[in-house]
Formats: C-alpha cells, structure tokens, sequence
C-alpha cells in the first residue's frame, strides 16, 4: 500500500483498484497517438519532408483522425479463416502488451502492482505477443500471414535469451526481481546508474564495460521484440506484403499497432528501470519529489521509444540469416560474458 498513492487517498476497495487499471489504460491510449504523430513527424524529419500538416496545427491531430477513420472501417472477416483466432489474435498480443504496465514504476507513489518477481513477470507476460502473432498468421489462411507469423516466432524467442541474461545480470547485481528496489539502488544521481557501473569509483571502471554491453544487448533486443526496423521482417512490406496481419482491417488492424506501441514503451521503461535510475532524478535528491519523478520516468523512457522511431527511419531491414546470426554468434556470447562478469562480482561482493 506504501507504494500506491491510489490506495493511500481512496483506501483499499474495489474502486481503487478501478482507478489503478484506469490510468495505465488512459496512459497507453494517449501515449500510443503521441507516438503515432512522433512517428510521422520523424520519418518526415528524416526523409526531409514536412509530414501531416493538415490536420490541426502543424498536423497534430492526425492520430485522432486515423484512430476515427479505424473506428468507420468495416471490419472485414475472411471466408476460409480460423475465426476464433483470427478474431481473438490482436487481443491476446493487446493483453499481453497491456498487462506489464502493471508492475512498471512510475514513482515511488504509484506502481500499479509492486510484485517482488517484477522482472519475470514482465519477461513471462511478453510471451503474449508472440503467441498473438502465430494465432493472427496461421489463422488467416494466407501463405504471407503465415510466413510472417513463423518469422516473428523464430526472431523473438531467438532474441529473448540475451535479453534474459540481460535481466538476470540487472537482477545479480541488485539481488531482487522488484522493479522499484532495483531503482532505489540507483539513487544519489547518474553516476550511480547501473548503466555507469553502480557505486564506488573502482566498481565503475572495472564493470563499466559489462554494463555497457548488457545495455546495448537488452536495447538492440528490444527491438527484435518489438518487431521494429532493422528487424521487421514479420511484417516486411517489400517482401510478404505485410506480414502476419495482412488478413486484418479497421480496430482489429489498429489493435496489432496499438499493441507494438505499447512494448515500444514497455521495453523502453525496463532500459530506464535497469540502467537510467528509473524515475530517480540525474541530479540526486534534488527535483525528486513525486510528481518530478513520474517526469523523469516518462522523459527517459520516451527518449527510447524517440530512438526506436529514429532507427526504424535510418536502418535497412538485416536478412533473415543475418538476424539469427547477430543474436546467436554475437549477442549470446557477449551476453554471456558480461552475464559472468555481474554474477561473480555479485557473489564476491562484501
């Protein structure tokens, strides 16, 4: 309860709980038609073209029309499809993306479950999304859809394994799976960052190194996870038309984007929690009451979802050969380098 400013204001009863699940819901629905409008404004910024600029001032009510022109479409079921699954595809891979906002720390005041395995309840509830994408491939009856669903089956499980050294590393060197420990280990400004070694100065430059490599494994990862260039080949318009939702049309079409926006935040808010100090300020204590804190949080972590839209931008897509090759000759054994590295410091450590 200490660390729900919810309950502490409304007290523990059903109507707490309603406003807990609300505000993540809330939260993802604004920040997916922010990202949306990133997105465009980005690819034009990159492509060097003005973008939307119609729409509202300068474009910024775009999303709002497309998420309204999603709304009036006609949602189109194909003939020979499985339609149990077809039909509940999208909501799984929503669900699974939706349901890790309920460990993700967005202050000390707010953590809509503060579970002391938060860290494998993130990685176990991401199994969602591929499980989403096989359902919506296979089930629509399309040799592209299918492709698309094998390819993202092989590319995300390959790529969980260095990331899941990565978390294990975090968790070592924390001693704890609770998101909100690993942070508050982290407090006293950036130099203290996991990202930057942790604390004590011989600490730092001896696994400076090891931590640098686990970030850039976990992030380079993360976008493997998210489906986002250059590893989108589940989709690859120039190859399988679109992928595994090629089938899909009008909310349940928006339902497979709403979901890749909402890990694009999740995965981006896990880099914060286990390398940036998570909603702990860069200056120590200074601006680092509740409010601030949710600011911090929400700048750090929207810096990465920035990237992962810059990238998609400026990458070209990697072969299927050369996506099994960066994640088992590459980023397992560096993975498991610095995973050796973090874990012996962890058990020598006074």
């Amino acid at each position: 309860m200490e660390s729900n400013i919810i309950l502490q204001l409304f007290g523990d009863n059903i109507w707490s709980y309603l406003i807990i699940v609300a505000i993540p819901l809330v939260f993802v629905i604004i920040y997916a038609l922010v990202a949306i409008l990133g997105e465009l404004k980005v690819a034009s910024w990159v492509q060097d073209r003005l973008g939307p600029m119609r729409t509202g001032w300068k474009g910024v009510i775009q999303p709002i029309a497309e998420v309204v022109k999603l709304l009036q479409k006609e949602d189109i079921t194909p003939k020979n499809v499985n339609k149990p699954l077809f039909n509940t595809a999208p909501f799984v891979m929503f669900v699974g993306s939706f349901a890790a906002f309920a460990v993700i720390p967005f202050s000390s005041k707010f953590i809509p479950a503060d579970l002391n395995v938060g860290l494998f309840y993130v990685f176990a509830v991401s199994s969602f999304a591929v499980i989403g994408i096989l359902m919506g491939g296979w089930s629509s009856n399309n040799k592209y859809s299918m492709l698309g669903g094998i390819r993202s089956a092989a590319q995300m499980i390959s790529y969980e394994i260095p990331m899941a050294l990565s978390i294990l590393a975090i968790a070592a060197l924390s001693q704890s799976l609770n998101m909100n420990t690993i942070i508050e280990l982290q407090n006293g400004g950036f130099w203290n960052w996991n990202i930057f070694g942790g604390s004590g100065p011989w600490y730092k430059l001896l696994f400076l190194p090891f931590t640098l490599i686990l970030f850039l494994i976990y992030f380079i990862g993360s976008l493997a996870e998210t489906n986002r260039t250059p590893f989108d080949i589940p989709e690859g318009e120039s190859e399988i038309v679109a992928g595994y939702h090629t089938e899909y049309s009008g909310m349940k079409f928006a339902m497979f984007f709403f979901a890749e926006y909402a890990n694009m935040f999740v995965v981006s808010a896990l880099v914060t929690i286990m390398f940036f100090g998570g909603w702990q300020s860069p200056f120590g204590d200074f601006l680092n009451d509740p409010i601030m804190q949710i600011v911090w949080f929400l700048l750090k972590s929207m810096f990465f979802v920035f990237v992962q839209i810059w990238l998609r931008w400026t990458l070209p897509r990697v072969r299927v050969d050369q996506l099994m090759y960066i994640t088992w000759k590459v980023m397992l054994p560096f993975a498991f380098i610095a995973f050796l590295g973090i874990a012996t410091w962890a058990m020598l450590k006074p």
